[in-house]
């Protein structure tokens, strides 16, 4: 018997809000910036303003990348609250479901824009407020290893000289500032890796060049260069203290906010997948049926009935990582789960649609293929599938990455 969990009451109205802008603003102009890589999409520029409209008005519930945020007291543990977190998802999953490169090149929605609502302190988060912030974390050498990273912050006086290189940074070029990851210290390991907010337009930070890329064309990815780039130390997110007894937890704590978000992006690509591959299908004559048995079924809807659990199971990962948030309750092992299977489910349900419509799926009549190239990118970012999989052993087994690599 299938598991229908709708969507809470209070978010029912941001989610169709969100639906309806991803219907009719983010499709009718998802093949025109996919095909126009590195052009800025002008058209977000109004939807941008109605959304900070509605995040100043308390309308949006936090929803956004700026939602994902812990908070409240002692009081407030143990009570259920559908909050920022699930209002988040939710609608990251709709705006996904029209298209994933136009929501990653929204104005002030960056992946930047999470790590600082995730880990700022609330003069931090007022400073930065209005800011569009994208996330340089990936470095030539490496790249889900996080741990590995060589681009340096050095305390000099009251402001930090950062050196390095970081590729793969999304909206880099269009982004207002970057949050950098950088060691305070090599020699003390994970526990130096910091985060901070670099201003663009700050003497030694350059945009190296732009990536030509499989998918999500209509955002830009950039390669970006520090040459002795002075950021004031109050730049620096979170706490300066490097405390080597909790290791690399804090800056970690980034993800257990942002890999959800991710997730979500995998599930509404998936679901515009399976959405259209049902009409295309019926079209076809092969009508899926919920009320009889797959395996009675044409073998193409037995097929797509698969796909739809398996993409309901990513979906419930998803939902319960950002419940957990909301409630303040340790989700990194949830975060990563949730990350691992929509992921990968996202890979498997798009390119399995483009399979069951045969040359339609292949060819650009419709957005099935699309949608295969938009999916594959975010198995990979934040953390790629077999780096999930890693956390989540740990995790299970209760080994630290020194006993588990």
């Amino acid at each position: 018997m299938a598991i229908n969990l709708e969507v809470p009451k209070k978010h029912r109205a941001l989610v169709d809000q969100a639906h309806q802008v991803a219907m009719n603003m983010l499709r009718p102009i998802s093949r025109k910036y996919d095909i126009a890589e590195h052009e800025y999409p002008k058209e977000l520029d109004m939807l941008a303003a109605m959304i900070d409209g509605l995040s100043e008005s308390g309308a949006s519930e936090g929803a956004g990348a700026t939602g994902v945020r812990r908070e409240g007291g002692d009081d407030d543990k143990g009570k259920v609250k559908n909050g920022a977190n699930l209002a988040s998802v939710t609608s990251v999953a709709e705006m996904c479901w029209g298209d994933t490169g136009l929501l990653l090149s929204m104005p002030r929605q960056g992946l930047g824009n999470s790590a600082i609502a995730s880990v700022a302190n609330d003069e931090q988060l007022e400073r930065f407020k209005g800011r569009w912030a994208s996330m340089a974390i990936t470095e030539p050498h490496f790249g889900s290893d996080s741990a590995a990273i060589s681009t340096t912050a050095v305390l000099d006086g009251d402001e930090y000289v950062i050196n390095g290189e970081k590729i793969f940074v999304t909206s880099g070029e269009r982004s207002d500032c970057i949050v950098v990851w950088a060691t305070l210290d090599k020699s003390l390991g994970r526990a130096a890796i910091k985060s901070f907010v670099v201003e663009k337009g700050t003497p030694g930070v350059k945009v190296e060049r732009l990536e030509e890329k499989l998918g999500i064309r209509a955002s830009d990815t950039a390669v970006i260069t520090f040459t002795d780039a002075r950021v004031p130390k109050e730049n620096l997110l979170g706490s300066p203290e490097v405390n080597v007894e909790q290791g690399f937890a804090g800056a970690m704590a980034t993800f257990d906010n942002t890999r959800p978000l991710v997730a979500a992006m995998a599930v509404g690509c998936a679901r515009a997948s399976l959405d259209l591959t049902r009409d295309l299908l019926k079209e076809a004559g092969i009508e899926v049926d919920y009320d009889r048995p797959a395996i009675l079924q044409h073998a193409a809807a037995a097929r797509f009935l698969q796909l739809e659990a398996d993409w309901e199971a990513g979906r419930l990962l998803t939902l319960q990582a950002a419940w957990m948030a909301d409630n303040r309750k340790p989700n990194s092992l949830e975060a990563s789960m949730a990350k691992a299977k929509a992921g990968r489910v996202g890979s498997d349900v798009t390119l399995s649609c483009v399979e069951l419509c045969a040359s339609v799926g292949y060819s650009e009549e419709e957005l099935l293929e699309k949608w295969a190239r938009d999916s594959k990118i975010l198995d990979i970012f934040e953390g790629t599938q077999q780096i999930q999989q890693l956390i989540v052993a740990r995790r299970v087994l209760g080994l630290s990455s020194a006993e588990l690599k």
